[in-house]
């Protein structure tokens, strides 16, 4: 099953040239999920992988650069003939929020689901969940943890062939749990191999929530706003150094750390190599990369550059109603 982490718009609270207002796309198989969805998300999109057919939206708080791009999404996807639902997660007062810029974008022809989410509550999907990391920042703020169900372990046909199992069928049996021919499972399946671990931070200091939920995961995408000299500006504001979001992802075992939500006085590089000096293995994503996250057993995570021939010919403009008025 193919995972990645596409990064639509990588900066802090003020948007640059070459940086976006923080939105992440999840993208595991055929799920399509946004993390954030500052103000220019869905232009940001359409000039990349294309204003994709997304399944839910989290969002980490109320602060307005993770959540203005929402209402004209919204009403993209309802000129745009969308039919199934849209479920939206975040913390309590997502529901009052939408609500109140409900005149906005004027409902919709398809379903919204609004879903207020408690602290560590998950939300299960097809082989995954996604679980709410309550953690430190200016009001109620979530980050968000996709966690893969465990996967079987490896079968050995070899060896259930020595034991008198014969291939086809049977092969089939053992690996649903069954024992055959007196070959229980166990003999010839071997431990649960875990799945894959993607957490992001959204805007936080760093806090020991976060880093139970990061404990040796394949990605952690954490916020760096400030450099170490600015440690007393990120402290007052409730962000994190790249040195602090270093510290942790190395605490915590992880196997690569993501930089996002930079400040518009750096220009990305200074971070990443403040990082590298505490943990090695940091990238500063671009708007437009991706990072790819192959299973474990099949090597590490990788960020991939973008480059303009990579967007499909859905990120043009689809036809749509033109809309009255």
């Amino acid at each position: 099953m193919d995972l990645s982490v596409f990064f639509a718009g990588t900066a802090g609270s003020v948007p640059s040239a070459r940086r976006g207002l923080p939105a992440t796309l999840i993208r595991r198989g055929g799920d399509r999920i946004l993390i954030d969805c500052g103000e220019g998300t869905q232009r940001q999109l359409l000039r990349s992988v294309g204003l994709t057919d997304l399944t839910d939206v989290f969002i980490t708080h109320f602060h307005a650069d993770h959540w203005l791009g929402l209402p004209g999404m919204l009403k993209s996807f309802d000129l745009r003939d969308r039919d199934r639902p849209l479920r939206i997660h975040g913390p309590k007062g997502l529901r009052k929020l939408l609500h109140a810029l409900r005149f906005v974008w004027a409902g919709t022809g398809y379903e919204i689901e609004i879903h207020e989410l408690e602290p560590m509550e998950t939300v299960r999907f097809d082989g995954y969940v996604i679980g709410a990391v309550p953690v430190e920042h200016r009001g109620p703020a979530f980050g968000y943890a996709l966690v893969e169900d465990p996967r079987p372990g490896r079968f050995d046909a070899e060896l259930a062939e020595r034991l008198g199992v014969a291939p086809g069928p049977d092969f089939g049996r053992l690996q649903r749990g069954e024992t055959v021919n007196g070959v229980r499972p166990e003999q010839v399946i071997g431990e649960a191999r875990p799945g894959r671990t993607v957490v992001v931070s959204g805007d936080t200091r760093p806090c020991a929530t976060l880093a139970a939920a990061a404990h040796r995961a394949d990605l952690l995408v954490h916020e760096a706003t400030f450099a170490h000299e600015d440690r007393d500006r990120a402290r007052q504001t409730g962000h994190s150094t790249a040195t602090e979001a270093a510290e942790l992802a190395r605490d915590a075992g992880v196997r690569l750390l993501a930089l996002t939500h930079l400040s518009t006085r750096y220009a990305g590089r200074e971070l990443r190599d403040e990082a590298r000096a505490i943990h090695p293995r940091t990238e500063v994503p671009r708007d437009f990369d991706t990072i790819e996250i192959p299973l474990p057993e099949k090597g590490e995570a990788e960020l991939v550059h973008w480059t303009p021939s990579h967007a499909p010919p859905a990120a043009a403009a689809p036809a749509t109603p033109e809309a009255a008025g």
